[in-house]
C-alpha cells in the first residue's frame, strides 16, 4: 500500500508556536506534559515569569538568560506554562517514579550528572540536584523497575549502568561490557539503548544490532540473542525505534513477551553524511522478536515507508503509530533529509503482509529533536524539529519548529462515536493492588458487541529521540460483559483482573481504557501500589 486510504487519521495544529523545541515530553498523572529543549542554544521564544532569570557561567553562550527552556503544556486548556531548568538537559533521560514524580537525568556540559525531580501540582518547578549521578549520562536510557528504583543505562563512552535513588549497596556504577561490544568506530550506535523490562523481571537491552537479557540485581546476562538478520544498527545516530507489543494472557503461568524494532539507518550512514554529505536511503525493515522464547528468532518485516528518527507509540487499543522521521542520513545536525510526512498504523495481531497501513500526511517536518507522546483521550501529540545548531527559521532547508500538533487515529473519528465506549466507573485517580478483581463500568450509544470488549491499561512514556521510555501495554482481559444492574441504561460491566506482579507492571501511574471493537474510550488514571 502507498498511499492513505481517505480519512485515515487526522491532524490538528494545537500551538503555532511554545517558544521552545519538543526535544523531550512526558505525559504526567494532571495530564500536564513537560517538555524541555536544551538551555545553550541562546534566548529561546518563551520568557519566564518577571524577576525570573537563569544564572549560568558555564553556559556556553548566554550566561545571563531570562527564557525558559522547558514548559509545562495543560493538555485540557491547551496552555503553556514556562519552567525554569538551571543545567543543560539537552539529550537527557527519564522516567516516573510510582508516585508520579518525573526524575530527570544528566544532559550536556553542567548537566551531565544533575538529577532533576518535576512533581505534578499547581505551579511547582523543577528542584535540581547536582552530582545526583555517579557517571556523566548523554544520551543515556532509563526504566523504572519493579522495585520503584531507576536504572540509568549508557551514554557517550558510558559502559555502564546505576540506579536512583542509592542506597550504600549500590551507590557506584557497574559496568557493562555489551555496550562497549556495541560500539562502532567513529559511529557508535549504541547510543539509547532501546530496554524493556520483561515479564521474568530481567531487562531486554538493544543496542546497535543486537540484544542481551540482563539480570540487573546480580549484573549477569541470562541470554545473548540473535544478531538482527539484516545486522544493520538501529539505535543512535542510525535511530530506529522500538515497542515492547502488549501483554496478553496476564494470569496465565507463563506469560509471552515480544519486541518490534523499526527503522533505522543503514551501517556507516553517519560517516557518509559527515564525510561526503551523501544521504544514505533509510531502512525500511522491521525486526519482530519473543523474547521470552528458549531459543528466539528473528521475524523480518518490510514497512512500506522507509523511516530513520522515526517513533513508536502503543495506542490504547494495542495498534503500533509509527511516526515522524526521515526517508535518508541519520540523526544529528542536518544530517537527515526527505521528512516522512505520513504515520503507518502496525496491527501486530494481523497476519504477516496485512499489518501496515498508511496514514493522512502532516504538513510540517518533524526530523531531529522530535517526539511524540500518547494522550489521554487517545491523540498522539507531536512536537519539535530542530535539525540545526541555535534557532534557524529561515534560509535552511528544514527551520526549527517550536508548534505542538495531535495526529488523531481513525478511531476518533466520527462515524465511530457510536461505538466509543465511555467509562463510568471507576472514577479517575483509583489506587489498586496488585491482583485485584475490577469492575469496568461503561455506557457506548450505539450496539455493544460484547465479544470485542477488552480493558487496557498503558504506562504514559518519557519520550526522546525516537524512543519512548517505559512504555508498556497490558491487556487486562474482556470479552465477559454484562449489562449494568437497573437503574443503570445503556450500561455495561465488564470484570478483570488486575496483574499480580511488579514483574509485569512496576508500580505507578496507568492509563485505563475499555476498547470496544477497536475503539477506545478516553482514560482514566489509575495508581497500582
Amino acid at each position: 500500500m502507498t498511499e492513505a486510504a481517505p480519512g485515515v487519521g487526522r491532524w490538528e495544529l494545537l500551538k503555532r508556536s511554545i517558544g521552545i523545541s519538543a526535544m523531550h515530553m512526558q505525559l504526567l498523572n494532571n495530564d500536564r506534559v513537560i517538555i524541555y529543549d536544551r538551555t545553550d542554544f541562546g534566548a529561546s521564544n518563551l520568557s519566564l515569569p518577571r524577576g525570573k532569570c537563569r544564572d549560568d557561567h558555564h553556559d556556553q553562550i548566554l550566561k545571563h538568560d531570562c527564557t525558559a527552556h522547558s514548559a509545562e503544556y495543560a493538555v485540557l486548556t491547551n496552555s503553556i506554562r514556562p519552567l525554569m531548568v538551571k543545567t543543560d538537559v539537552w539529550c537527557s533521560s527519564g522516567a516516573l517514579f510510582p508516585d508520579g514524580r518525573l526524575i530527570q537525568t544528566g544532559g550536556y556540559n553542567d548537566g551531565e550528572r544533575v538529577i532533576r525531580i518535576f512533581r505534578p501540582c499547581s505551579g511547582c518547578d523543577w528542584e535540581e540536584i547536582p552530582f545526583g549521578l555517579n557517571a556523566r549520562r548523554w544520551y543515556a536510557t532509563n526504566h523504572v523497575l519493579p522495585d520503584g528504583r531507576v536504572i540509568v543505562i549508557g551514554g557517550r563512552r558510558q559502559f555502564n549502568y546505576e540506579f536512583y535513588p542509592k542506597p550504600k549497596s549500590t551507590n557506584r556504577v557497574f559496568y557493562l561490557p555489551f555496550l562497549a561490544q556495541t560500539s562502532d568506530p567513529y559511529e557508535e550506535n549504541n547510543l539509547y539503548p532501546f530496554v524493556h523490562l520483561n515479564v521474568d523481571g530481567n531487562l531486554f537491552i538493544f543496542a546497535n544490532n543486537r540484544a542481551i537479557l540482563l539480570d540487573y540485581t546480580k549484573n549477569f546476562v541470562v541470554k545473548t540473542y540473535p544478531v538482527i538478520p539484516d545486522g544493520h544498527p538501529r539505535n543512535y545516530p542510525s535511530t530506529g525505534s522500538s515497542v515492547l507489543l502488549p501483554l496478553k494472557n496476564l494470569q496465565q503461568r507463563s506469560v509471552g513477551a515480544e519486541v518490534l524494532i523499526c527503522g533505522g539507518a543503514p551501517r556507516g550512514s553517519f560517516r557518509k553524511v559527515n564525510s561526503s554529505r551523501i544521504f544514505i536511503e533509510a531502512l525500511k525493515t522491521c525486526g519482530r522478536i519473543r523474547i521470552t522464547d528458549p531459543k528466539p528468532t528473528w521475524f523480518m518485516e518490510t514497512m512500506p515507508l522507509a523511516r530513520v528518527m522515526g517513533d513508536m507509540i502503543l495506542l490504547p487499543n494495542g495498534h503500533v503509530l509509527i511516526i515522524n522521521g526521515a526517508v535518508r542520513g541519520t540523526a544529528g545536525w542536518e544530517d537527515g533529509k526527505d521528512p516522512v510526512f505520513n504515520p503507518v498504523l502496525y496491527r501486530p495481531d494481523n497476519p504477516p503482509g496485512s499489518r501496515f497501513e498508511i496514514q493522512n500526511p502532516t504538513s510540517i517536518p518533524r526530523l531531529y529533536h522530535s517526539s511524540a507522546i500518547l494522550l489521554r483521550d487517545g491523540r498522539v501529540l507531536v512536537g519539535g524539529n530542530n535539525p540545526h545548531r541555535f534557532y534557524d527559521f529561515a534560509g535552511v532547508p528544514y527551520p526549527t519548529d517550536l508548534s505542538l500538533e495531535a495526529f488523531s487515529p481513525a478511531y476518533l473519528s466520527s462515524e465511530n462515536l457510536k461505538f466509543k465506549p465511555r467509562i463510568i466507573s471507576p472514577k479517575s485517580q483509583t489506587k489498586l493492588s496488585y491482583g485485584q478483581r475490577l469492575v469496568v463500568r461503561f455506557l457506548v450509544s450505539g450496539a455493544v458487541n460484547k465479544k470485542r470488549v477488552w480493558v487496557t491499561m498503558v504506562a504514559p512514556s518519557f519520550t526522546t529521540h525516537s524512543f519512548s521510555m517505559n512504555q508498556r501495554l497490558l491487556v487486562l482481559g474482556g470479552g465477559n460483559v454484562l449489562a449494568a444492574p437497573p437503574p443503570t441504561k445503556l450500561a455495561y460491566d465488564v470484570a478483570v483482573i488486575t496483574p499480580n506482579s511488579a514483574f509485569l507492571a512496576p508500580s505507578g501511574y496507568y492509563l485505563l481504557f475499555v476498547v470496544h471493537q477497536e475503539i477506545p474510550s478516553e482514560g482514566i488514571w489509575i495508581q497500582i501500589l
